[in-house]
């Protein structure tokens, strides 16, 4: 096998080149819109935008650093522009029903002019109206009404009372009413008098009576209906006044408006309401005071237009139900809610209507019954406001129910991979009103025609912010650490938000030493100050094992312990250590026990690598016989959770060295994974944990002579700090990139691991032939000690693994 040779410092760090750019500071450069770079995204909001069909609604997928808000709000309202504006809503009284307040559709900015319209209209009934009432010409028209009313009554009554009197009787008004009296001349006859009289006579006076007394009764039957009809007349009379004063400005306003249905129909209630309600600015105290028949008349306007550009663009930051849909206020009069047409309160959904609404997904989900009632509208295709309460029926109070908006909006959701995914899985609507995913690009490739747009994505950011200008030299090293942040040396890192941070930041050192244009020094600054801020854990940990508390050798040899390499993750904080992973190895049955598994520390990708490097060892040392071996592996001073199989290669080698009694040299750190084959595969955190070994190595006395062994296809990934590469270039430090297990192996023991022959045999002396030697001598102790049957054993190299273990760990 050909001995690897280390990767040099320009393997294990990309710079970017500052004569790769043509201009000297960024304000030459012209602004960028950002989703230039994302393609994807842009041709499906291209698309979902355009499409109006029912549930082409969007869902932006992306990493919350994204900046998605501000991208596609800034998308969205460049395309709005060309498109009409949407009509301006408002509520108005509904005459017929008061609880089922109407709607009005009115063309953008037409709202804001009805509106005024009207109210002046109200100011001008609110004078003219009692004015009217209070003027002669009003009052003479009732009096002679009345006085002619008052002289029909009195007629009637006279023709009776002159009838009487020619039949010497006399019609008397009392307290009680009227009453008939035989007449003496003039005078009321007395009783004396009136019982002298002769018998025939006062017979004849008493049928006289009787007729007049019905003749009486009739002409006092007739004075509700002279009543009736003096109210008819008055009533008349006051729609005739009424109609002289509304009838001309009432007649401008459907002049105005007679293209419009529902203004007219608002108007013609209008003008019926003040013919009716004309008592409540004749009486002391009406049913109904004038200020609320006034106050029917207006329109609430939830919805003005008037200063919107093309179609509206809406971002609700707080989706509650009431925030999307609107409400309905109410007020407290005399201990009791009141509420009416003028307390209902838009949304945003009405605010959107026609145009584009914006949403956080997370907290739309967040929010209580939110997501259901923004299903609901976009079934129905019609806003209804209402509470939540009213919405499932757990109130049976009376309130308002508002005519439904028709309605007409394109939703934008804004939200996390996961959460997409999990929608698409356990809510069948959603697919249905969500088809279009606009999904965000995490990464940029790096190459020469991406690097000058990175250098316009800076520029954009740092004038939107008024950042001072950066230099080619701070560009180029924005450039190298978008590409440490994205973990490849061919990929930039696209998150805006991560950008945006790092540039403000340069641009404050740079104002700290009073330069004009942010340059390198300040870039290096800044991303200093940054892990310098987060790093006190990562210290205390390397304190640990710097003073030997947590057990970590760097020097010698030892048999069956390996230093792996981890990575800790603490917010948005990463970095690397190394871990000290220990094997032991006896004949058995064919089981490998991880320790981590059992301990419940293991979490399923790991127990996976283990279970695959056990099958690795199997395949490889008895292809044909059991495996007879009982071992264990362990992370040691490990109390934490153990995932992923970037150990597995350190486990292997540390398994075989148990195997073979063979030492392992301490200066030597690995991280990789491993297939059945023997294969090394890529690992994630390579930076760091080369960079944590690193760092351990210098703090117990220099890293001379030291080296990490990693995977071939994690070279491209590398973006090493400048204390590593200056290390690699002075030869004190080397890394090696591994393609098998067996190159591992020969790095970490010193031995060759050597190939087999054709008849399946390790050359001597090789480590592989060791290997396979006492792997024999395991086979025939076991064979020994429990004789044939049972020394076979599983003999295929299992992990020990407890059902009931798995069990449990499953539920937990």
């Amino acid at each position: 096998m050909k001995p690897l040779e280390p990767l040099t410092a320009t393997q294990v760090y990309l710079a970017c080149p500052e004569d790769a750019f043509d201009f000297e500071v960024t304000s030459e450069l012209e602004t960028l819109d950002m989703l230039t770079s994302h393609e994807r995204a842009r041709d499906a909001l291209d698309f979902g935008t355009a499409m109006r069909s029912e549930g082409f609604n969007l869902y932006v997928l992306g990493h919350p650093g994204h900046g998605k808000h501000q991208m596609v709000e800034r998308f969205l309202t460049k395309r709005s522009r060309d498109e009409p504006s949407p009509p301006d809503i408002a509520y108005r009284y509904n005459f017929d029903d008061p609880s089922r307040p109407r709607h009005l559709l009115l063309p953008s900015g037409m709202g804001r002019v009805l509106r005024a319209d009207i109210e002046q209209l109200v100011e001008e009934l609110r004078t003219a109206i009692p004015a009217l009432f209070e003027g002669d010409e009003y009052q003479n028209r009732l009096h002679e009404l009345k006085q002619a009313m008052g002289e029909r009554q009195r007629d009637a009554i006279e023709a009776v009372r002159r009838e009487a009197r020619e039949h010497d009787i006399l019609l008397i008004s009392t307290p009680n009413g009227f009453t008939f009296a035989p007449a003496k001349g003039d005078a009321m006859m007395s009783p004396d008098e009136y019982e002298k009289l002769p018998r025939d006579e006062r017979e004849r006076i008493e049928r006289t009576v009787e007729v007049l007394q019905k003749k009486l009764s009739l002409a006092i039957r007739q004075m509700p209906r002279l009543a009736k009809q003096l109210r008819e007349q008055i009533k008349a009379l006051n729609e005739d006044v009424l109609q002289s004063v509304i009838d001309a400005p009432l007649s401008e306003l459907e002049e105005r408006y007679d293209d419009h249905s529902g203004v007219l129909d608002h108007l013609a209630s209008i003008r019926q309401a003040i013919l009716q309600h004309a008592d409540s600015f004749l009486l002391e105290e009406p049913d109904i005071s004038p200020e609320s028949v006034f106050n029917r008349f207006l329109l609430n306007l939830i919805v003005d237009n008037q200063s919107c550009e093309g179609a509206p663009v809406v971002y609700v930051d707080l989706p509650t139900h009431p925030h999307l849909v609107g409400r309905i206020e109410q007020n407290v009069h005399n201990g009791t809610l009141l509420t009416d047409f003028s307390l209902i309160r838009a949304g945003g959904l009405h605010r959107a209507n026609g145009g584009y609404l914006l949403l956080d997904a997370r907290t739309l989900m967040m929010q209580a019954g939110a997501w259901e009632s923004l299903k609901r509208v976009l079934h129905a295709g019609e806003i209804r406001t209402e509470s939540l309460d009213q919405a499932y029926g757990l109130i049976s109070t009376t309130t308002l129910e508002p005519e439904p908006v028709p309605l007409d909006v394109k939703v934008v959701l804004l939200g996390e991979r996961h959460l997409y995914y999990h929608l698409c899985q356990r809510d069948p609507d959603f697919l249905e009103l969500f088809k279009v995913q606009a999904d965000l690009e995490d990464e940029l490739d790096r190459n020469h025609g991406n690097q000058p747009l990175y250098a316009r994505m800076i520029a954009t950011l740092a004038r939107e912010a008024a950042l001072r200008p950066f230099d080619r030299s701070g560009v180029a090293a924005i450039i190298e650490r978008a590409s440490r942040l994205a973990d490849d040396q061919g990929k930039l890192v696209a998150r805006h938000r991560v950008l945006s941070d790092l540039l403000r930041e340069a641009d404050h050192w740079a104002d700290r030493d009073g330069a004009k244009v942010v340059s390198r020094e300040h870039v290096e600054k800044a991303v200093e100050q940054q892990l310098w801020r987060a790093s006190r854990l990562h210290e205390l940990n390397h304190e640990q094992i710097s003073r030997g508390i947590v057990a970590i050798e760097i020097e010698g040899r030892r048999i069956a312990q390996v230093n792996g390499l981890t990575v800790l993750s603490m917010g948005d904080y990463a970095f690397g250590q190394p871990t000290r992973i220990t094997a032991t190895a006896r004949p058995g049955p064919g089981h490998v026990v991880d320790i981590e598994r059992e301990a419940r520390l293991g979490g399923r990708i790991h127990s996976k690598g283990v279970m695959i490097l056990s099958r690795c060892l199997a395949s490889r040392y008895a292809p044909e016989v059991p495996l007879s071996l009982s071992a264990s592996l362990a992370f040691e001073q490990s109390y934490g959770g153990v995932e992923g199989d970037s150990a597995s290669v350190a486990e292997a080698c540390a398994l075989i060295s148990a195997i073979a009694r063979v030492g392992i040299d301490q200066r030597l750190a690995v991280t990789g994974s491993i297939d059945q084959h023997g294969r090394v595969q890529a690992v994630g955190g390579v930076n760091e944990k080369i960079e944590g070994f690193f760092d351990i190595c210098q703090a117990r006395g220099g890293v001379k002579g030291h080296a990490v062994l990693l995977p071939a296809t994690n070279v491209e990934h590398l973006m090493l700090k400048r204390e590593v590469r200056e290390a690699i270039a002075a030869g004190d430090f080397s890394i090696y990139a591994i393609e098998h297990l067996d190159q591992a192996l020969e790095l970490l023991t010193g031995m060759a691991p050597g190939e087999q022959d054709a008849g399946g045999a390790y050359p001597e002396e090789s480590l592989n032939a060791r290997v396979a030697e006492r792997l024999e001598a395991f086979h025939r102790a076991v064979k020994k000690r429990y004789g044939p049957d049972k020394g076979d054993g599983n003999g295929d190299g299992d992990v020990r693994d407890d059902p009931g273990n798995e069990e449990r760990s499953n539920d937990e």
